[in-house]
Order: C-alpha cells, then sequence, then structure tokens
C-alpha cells in the first residue's frame, strides 16, 4: 500500500521538495526537520431508530459509492464537537433537529474523495430528533426513509465502515 502523505511532496513549514517519509504515519524534512504525522479526519454517524423499529436511512447522491444506502453523517467541522458535527449532519442531508446524541463506537475507515484517499475515525451516534414525521433529502442524500431494522441488509450500503458499524449495531440494538 502506497505511503498515506505519498501526495504530499512539499514540506509545510519551509515548502523544501525533501520532503520525505520519517515512519509509517509521518514525513520529515530533510531541510527544517520539520515532521508530520498524518492523524485520521474526524467524521460521524447517525443512527436513528423509529418507535416501530425502524432505521433512518438514505441514498447516496454523490461518489463514493454514489445510489448505494448510507445513514446520515459526514466530517466534523473544526471546532466543533462529534455531537455537533452529527447534528449538523442530520440537519444538513434530512432537516431533522438532533435533540440527544449518545456516542456508541468508532471505527477507522478509508474514504476515498476525488481519487485521494481520507483515512478517518467514523464515530457512530444514536440520536433522537425533535420530530421523526418531517423529513426530506437535501445535500448530498439522494433520498432518505425509514427501514425496518429487521430488513436492513448490511451489503446494501456502499462504504465499509457504514457496513461495520450497522453490523455492530444490530447485534447489540435492544428494542426498548
Amino acid at each position: 500500500m502506497e505511503h498515506p502523505l505519498s501526495q504530499f511532496l512539499y514540506c509545510p513549514e519551509c515548502g523544501s521538495r525533501h520532503f520525505n517519509i520519517h515512519n509509517e504515519k509521518s514525513k520529515q524534512c530533510a531541510d527544517c526537520g520539520f515532521v508530520y504525522y498524518f492523524n485520521p479526519s474526524s467524521a460521524t454517524v447517525a443512527l436513528i431508530v423509529n418507535e416501530q423499529d425502524e432505521l433512518l436511512v438514505c441514498r447516496r447522491g454523490k461518489e463514493p459509492a454514489k445510489g448505494t444506502l448510507d445513514l446520515p453523517g459526514g466530517f466534523i467541522d473544526m471546532d466543533e464537537t462529534g455531537e455537533e458535527g452529527v447534528s449538523r449532519e442530520v440537519k444538513e442531508e434530512t432537516g431533522m433537529e438532533v435533540v440527544k446524541a449518545e456516542y456508541l463506537f468508532s471505527l477507522p475507515n478509508l474514504y476515498v474523495y476525488s481519487g485521494f484517499t481520507v483515512h478517518t475515525l467514523d464515530m457512530f451516534f444514536r440520536c433522537t430528533v425533535k420530530d421523526l414525521l418531517h423529513f426530506k433529502a437535501m445535500d448530498d442524500a439522494a433520498d432518505a426513509f425509514f427501514i425496518p431494522l429487521k430488513e436492513v441488509r448490511t451489503e446494501d450500503f456502499g462504504l465499509g465502515s457504514i457496513r461495520e458499524g450497522l453490523k455492530k449495531f444490530l447485534a447489540t440494538y435492544t428494542a426498548h
């Protein structure tokens, strides 16, 4: 596998082209000595279940995995907590207002964006929303709808971490 920083050719500190692999997660500048550590980007995933034990799913409107099923979520912005990020993403993609975001677990992921591999840490949240009846697909979601948990087929979801997260969630989910 190619080094995660192979596309970064110049030192971000001094601009030198002598920016070389230091170890499996960093590059170091031979001229100024600066070491850049490659850390994952933070991303969120929302698990929203209604009273009929149905899960809110979206259909991806954009690549990667355009047309496959997904869960609301996305990258966290700077100066945002995980809870704020998942709440914003749910609002942007469905119009729903999150009133409670409960952190469940996280999974590492590789997300290819415009041909560039982004290492992410996907944080899964069980979200309670203000109104389960009024929502619509917006932003990068082509569709949004509820599906019974017992009918969820993880193979219909296009992103690997979403499939793995769903398996983990479904194995531990208990109806309230």
